[in-house]
Parts: structure tokens; C-alpha cells; sequence
């Protein structure tokens, strides 16, 4: 079982392995291929039964009828991400991806004997999409089990995976005119990567990272108190309308995975600084 993340070409990258002869070489390159699928689940063709994301993990069903010494999976740059025996008597194996991988097409090679059994080719490109927000002190059915006071400042955000690769929201960030933003103007985290806003009530502290597979769909709690009203920071109510926006965004693993939605925002008039009735609406 072995990984090498190192970016060589994908003829050097078999070689190394010592089991590839020129024929299997030419495997990698074969267009003996299925259709790359944006689900979590693929049937390819040949000694491949299925392909399956499941969490991070890459897990790839054999035939059992194939007779297979080893699989390898290609990156789309045609290096190698790594090879697994294939033990005797079984007819699965597994990559764990993580969520650094790059996002593209991944070339599974099957190798007996030094000839290429078959190919197939899975799509792994994740698409996080936010789904809906809301404030804690207007939705605490849709808050964790916290008091009033807790939850009233935070917010919910309903997050769905709709691709086909595993990936990790690492901050959750809230920029521009909410009350309380994330930037320098309010709890200034939006430029520490280890900060990631996100709070997770099970183990009541901020979490760092949330994972998401492939059409998974979870709700992320905010840990900073975006729509918190303080004074000298972000924007307080004041005796006169105020309208803005908000953006709300998503750092994630793979770097190309982050979104962002962009909201409008109303602030009441009030005399107070924090008793002023927020509006959001997303654009």
C-alpha cells in the first residue's frame, strides 16, 4: 500500500512500481473508460464493479471473477496518487483522498501479471452550495439545544455537497455590513486560517473544519457572534434606517471549493444601539 503525492509524469510514476511492464503503461492512457459521474456512487465497465466515495475515501469493488494483483489511481495531471494490493481471496480496495487532493478526473489502472486488465476513469470534483441562512434570535427551533442568550447572535447556515469529491469548510465567514463581520472591523478572524468560526455543539468549541462527501448536507452554526450589536465595531442601529449587504463565505479544502452568497441587509431605526429589527434578504 502506497501513496506518493509527487508530481512526475504518469509513464515515470507507474514505472516506479516495478510491477508495470510497457503494456500496463499503455493501460494508462487506454480509452477503455466509463463516463466520468457527478454521484457518489459509479458503475464502470471491465473488472470494475463499482466505484464509491464514501466520506473521504475512495473505495473501488473489483469483480470477483477478476483476477487483479494491484490498482492503481492516476491523478488528472497523469501522476500517480497511489497503488493498493489487491489481497487473495478479496475484491476490494481503497484511497483514502482527504481533502487536499486536486479536483478532476481520477484513472483507476487494474495490473495482473504486468498487463493492464482495464481502466476507468471517476470524477472527483466537489460543489459546495449554501443552501439557506438564518439568525439564531429569529429561528431557535433551527439553532443546537443552547440557551436565548447563546444562540441569539449566531447564525445557521445549511451547506450541501453536490459533488462527487469529499470536501472540508474550514471558516465560515460573514463580511461587509453584518453587525458583527469577521473582518477587521469586527472579530478580525476572516485573515487567521486557524480561526475557523464554525462552532460545533457537540463538543460545545469551535471545530475546525466541517467534512462534507458527496451529496452530503449538513447545518454549520457560526461560533463568533456575527449579528451581535457592539459597540465601535462593524455596524450598530442608529435613530435612522441603515441598508447594506453581507457576504457570506465558505473557505474550504479544496481551495477551489469555496463560495460565497451575498445578502442585503436593512437595520431598523432605533434609538438603542442593539434594539434596532434586522432584515435579510439574499440577492
Amino acid at each position: 500500500m502506497t501513496d506518493n503525492p509527487a508530481s512526475i509524469d504518469r509513464r515515470s510514476a507507474l514505472q516506479a512500481f516495478g510491477s508495470l511492464t510497457l503494456a500496463a503503461l499503455a493501460g494508462c492512457t487506454s480509452t477503455q473508460t466509463s463516463e466520468p459521474s457527478s454521484s457518489s456512487t459509479t458503475t464502470p465497465v471491465g473488472p470494475f464493479a463499482s466505484l464509491n466515495v464514501q466520506g473521504t475515501t475512495l473505495v473501488v469493488e473489483l469483480e470477483s471473477s477478476a483476477d487483479i494483483e494491484h490498482v492503481n489511481l492516476v491523478k488528472p495531471n497523469g501522476s500517480l496518487f497511489g497503488t493498493r494490493d489487491v489481497a487473495q481471496g478479496t475484491s476490494r480496495v481503497s484511497f483514502d483522498l482527504g481533502t487536499t487532493y486536486t479536483p478532476g478526473d481520477y484513472e483507476l489502472v487494474a495490473v495482473n501479471d504486468d498487463q493492464t486488465i482495464g481502466t476507468t476513469t471517476r470524477s472527483l470534483r466537489p460543489d459546495l452550495q449554501i443552501i439557506e441562512m438564518g439568525i439564531g434570535r429569529k429561528n431557535p427551533k433551527r439553532m443546537w439545544n443552547g440557551t436565548e442568550r447563546e444562540i441569539a447572535d449566531e447564525a445557521y447556515v445549511v451547506v450541501e455537497n453536490r459533488g462527487s469529491g469529499p470536501v472540508s469548510v474550514t471558516q465560515l465567514l460573514f463580511l461587509g455590513m453584518a453587525p458583527y463581520p469577521s473582518g477587521e472591523d469586527g472579530t478580525g478572524y476572516a485573515d487567521d486560517s486557524d480561526v475557523s468560526g464554525i462552532y460545533d455543539p457537540q463538543s460545545d468549541s469551535e471545530a475546525s473544519k466541517v467534512t462534507f462527501g458527496p451529496r452530503d448536507q449538513k447545518t454549520l452554526y457560526s461560533s463568533r457572534s456575527p449579528f451581535a450589536f457592539v459597540p465601535g465595531s462593524g455596524t450598530t442601529c442608529t435613530e435612522s434606517v441603515q441598508q447594506g449587504t453581507f457576504t457570506l463565505s465558505l473557505e474550504a479544502a479544496p481551495d477551489a471549493s469555496s463560495v460565497s452568497k451575498t445578502y442585503d441587509i436593512r437595520y431598523s431605526a432605533a434609538e438603542k444601539f442593539n434594539n434596532c429589527t434586522l432584515m435579510v434578504r439574499r440577492q
